[in-house]
């Protein structure tokens, strides 16, 4: 069987693995424990993300022609590829925090929708939240002001909101005797120095 028949099959697997892919983070492994690339691999997995390590110059053929076409430049060394189908930054977040215990991880470059990314750019994707997490947080800031209107109209209802009514009503009829009060003391002290 001829070498080219041999590498064709890995060539179409990693097409088939980017076709669909939001993002693809090209890291340098060397230097990993087995432990730490199995809790790696583990982390990446739980997230939906796929990871695997193939000859760059596999990749290089499978890149040919797509948006990951630019991440050929970094596929020097020994070089992983971190594919995720549904969270852009799910690649980037994980393999960021794991590197902080495990230094010996570096991000090469990355692509995510479309867009490249060095491994300082890879950084600032890294620190974006998670779709969920940010769905999370707009959830909440929707949520605060309606649970207090919520607990407004509750406690009105509550303290009898019906029987306070009736005294909102009273309170402007009040007011008004007191505004035509000074209108009626003129009159008396008009007639005052009339007296006299």
């Amino acid at each position: 069987m001829a070498k080219v028949e041999l590498k064709q099959p890995i060539v179409e697997e990693i097409s088939a693995n980017v076709k669909d892919a939001q993002s693809v983070v090209v890291v340098d492994y060397r230097g990993l424990t087995v432990e730490q690339d199995t809790q790696l691999r583990k982390q990446l997995r739980e997230a939906g993300v796929t990871y695997k390590v193939y000859k760059n110059t596999m990749m290089n053929f499978a890149f040919k022609g797509t948006e990951f076409e630019s991440l050929s430049e970094v596929l020097e060394g020994p070089s992983a590829i971190a594919i995720s189908t549904e969270d852009a930054t799910a690649p980037a977040r994980i393999l960021a925090k794991f590197a902080k215990n495990a230094p010996a991880l570096e991000i090469k470059a990355g692509v995510v929708e479309g867009t490249f990314y060095d491994a300082n750019g890879m950084k600032a994707v890294a620190a974006v939240p998670s779709r969920e997490e940010l769905l999370s947080k707009l959830l909440g800031s929707l949520q605060s002001p309606m649970a207090n209107f919520a607990r407004v109209i509750s406690q009105i209802a509550e303290n009898g909101g019906a029987a306070d009514a009736p005294a909102a009503e009273e309170a402007p009829a009040e007011e008004a005797p007191v505004e035509e009060a000074p209108a009626e003391e003129e009159p008396a002290e008009e007639a005052a120095p009339t007296q006299e």
